[in-house]
């Protein structure tokens, strides 16, 4: 099968301009469905995707991909599951110099073709999503239901919403003008003047053992889109979800009669061979999500690139006073509970009052709340189906070492404990460890600890607790913060503080939305001014830089 970049703009232009207009009024919108029905994606989707990623084990996974030298497989599943899939490794020059020739032709059919490519590759992983949810749930630990949603449509829409600014970016450049100047009684001076819209250069985008697909598309269509080649260099750990994606886009290239080299894989298992890439002169921009060591090397080294990153941050929330107890509890209990922590906007601190808060069912002291969240918790998943199924499985063995070494750092009130798995009994599944400290104990929580790791932090007052709250941003950035108050005063405080420190607020959270969720085309993901995120996803500022104008010009009569 063969098509043309224009005819896939016109196929999906109508889709990409809903998408326009939504990053624009900011309301909910998305066109990939979020729930695994059979009626959406077929009755046999969920048996078919699943098939696909167990035809994977132990076996080659073929890209035809230039410059390869060998084979590797790093992945360890956190479900105990034996995956044994060998990527190739290829030799970095190679691909640098694939992309670089393949990159004229992806810039002559300018930015609609560009964009229709684009948008067919979409499709084609939204028709897979259950291919790719049983890969990223197999190679995260991420519940099935989370793997399908945040692995499969949820990326997507980042994808889409990275890739809308990208086009009504372009779209704002004029291809051409007639300049026309006048001379009084003298012939006007005419010139003609064509626009060019040239990509920067290769990027490269790193992704994480965790989201390995969600924080992945955004760089990926941002960067594709302004015309500039990817080579995608996934976690160790979580390679299939990213091989997978890059087969894809490799496969819409090719049909489309464009060079497939344009998105590439590089599989490497050290650490100075991505360092080697990320330096290269050739690579132009870098999007990394990751722990700090890495990402900052990357921003004080990769000079040559504009680095995109999204680093450790320590989430918080302030509690000052609620009309719904029961309800924050549960809120809170969830949040903690999703995934076990192991999410980039997870609540770690939670600040309270020292003496106490008032709430609907009365005053209610610290410890009382402390223990009141560890109940709510504790009934969460007390249901071994429902808490398997919401925590999934511990990632990384770092991990357990932390849980287990976080006791040490404040008074445990609810400890973590080891949890069954009746479909996978080699899961490594751990409920929320919750501590209680005080404000005087900074090295305890102010700190990120990546897990299900949590601190009830005793503060003076409200006041405190915002000051605090503002403070753990600006010196050791976060990517959510929450507020809960009954009191107008106490949260127009908190609001000047996270405009002052650069971070997202959620107020009052005690529904069906969580702090630690993003939601495409309306959620600002990070906002690019405090330590735990330079960019946002997305924003026009996240793909502007990715490209240039070049013009040219010339006299006409």
């Amino acid at each position: 099968m063969s098509v043309t970049p224009a005819q896939l703009f016109d196929k999906h232009h109508g889709t990409l301009e809903a998408a326009v207009q939504a990053i624009h009024t900011r309301g909910y919108w998305t066109p990939y469905p979020e729930m695994p029905s059979p009626k959406i994606y077929g009755e046999t989707a969920q048996d078919d995707g699943r098939k696909a990623v167990e035809a994977c084990f132990g076996r080659e996974f073929e890209l035809g991909q230039p410059g390869q030298t060998g084979w590797m497989a790093t992945e360890r599943s956190p479900y105990g599951v034996e995956l044994g899939v060998r990527y190739p490794v290829c030799d970095a020059e190679a691909l640098i110099a694939a992309a670089q020739a393949a990159m004229p032709a992806w810039q002559r059919i300018g930015a609609q073709g560009r964009a229709g490519v684009c948008m067919e590759i979409l499709e084609r992983l939204n028709k897979r999503s259950f291919e790719i949810a049983h890969a990223v749930m197999l190679t995260t630990g991420q519940g099935w239901m989370m793997a399908f949603q945040a692995g499969g449509p949820h990326a997507q829409d980042r994808g889409l919403e990275a890739l809308a600014y990208a086009w009504d970016a372009m779209k704002a450049v004029p291809a051409e003008t007639v300049w026309e100047k006048p001379q009084g009684k003298n012939p006007p001076l005419k010139m003609q003047k064509h626009f060019e819209i040239v990509g920067r250069g290769v990027a490269l985008v790193i992704g994480c053992g965790t989201f390995p697909t969600w924080n992945t598309y955004p760089g990926l269509f941002a960067a594709l889109a302004t015309g500039n080649p990817v080579i995608v260099k996934p976690h160790g750990n979580a390679i299939l979800p990213a091989a997978i994606t890059v087969r894809i886009a490799r496969e819409v290239l090719a049909e489309a009669g464009l060079d497939p080299n344009l998105v590439t894989l590089a599989a490497f298992d050290k650490r100075d061979a991505t360092q080697k890439l990320a330096t290269h002169p050739a690579v132009k921009s870098i999007d990394f999500t990751g722990g700090n060591t890495f990402g900052q090397w990357l921003i004080d080294n990769a000079r040559q690139a504009q680095v995109y990153a999204e680093l450790a941050g320590v989430n918080n929330v302030v509690i000052e006073s609620t009309d719904n107890y029961k309800a924050m509890l549960r809120n809170l209990a969830f949040t903690l509970c999703l995934y076990s922590g192991q999410m980039c906007t997870t609540t770690q601190a939670i600040l309270v009052p020292a003496g106490g808060i008032d709430t609907d069912q009365g005053h209610k002291s610290y410890d009382e709340v402390c223990a009141d969240l560890a109940a709510a918790i504790d009934k969460f998943l007390a249901d071994p189906a429902v808490a398997t199924a919401v925590l999934g499985a511990i990632q990384s063995p770092d991990t357990l070492t932390r849980i287990a070494e976080a006791v040490e750092y404040g008074r445990v009130v609810r400890p973590s404990t080891k949890i069954e798995h009746a479909e996978f009994p080699r899961a490594e599944v751990r409920s929320p460890l919750l501590l209680a400290c005080d404000a005087a104990d900074e090295k305890s929580y102010m700190e990120e600890r990546f897990g299900p790791i949590s601190f009830v932090v005793r503060v003076a007052d409200g006041a405190a607790a915002i000051a605090l709250s503002e403070r753990i941003v600006r010196e050791h950035g976060a990517l959510t913060v929450g507020v809960y108050s009954t009191k107008p005063d106490v949260i127009d405080a908190m609001t000047e503080a996270t405009w002052r420190a650069g971070v997202a607020l959620s107020i009052n959270l005690t529904g069906g939305v969580f702090v630690n969720q993003s939601a495409g085309f309306s959620d600002y993901h990070g906002v690019g001014m405090n330590p735990a995120a330079n960019a946002s996803y997305s924003d026009s500022a996240f793909v502007a830089n990715r490209f240039r104008v070049v013009q040219r010009r010339y006299h006409i009569d």
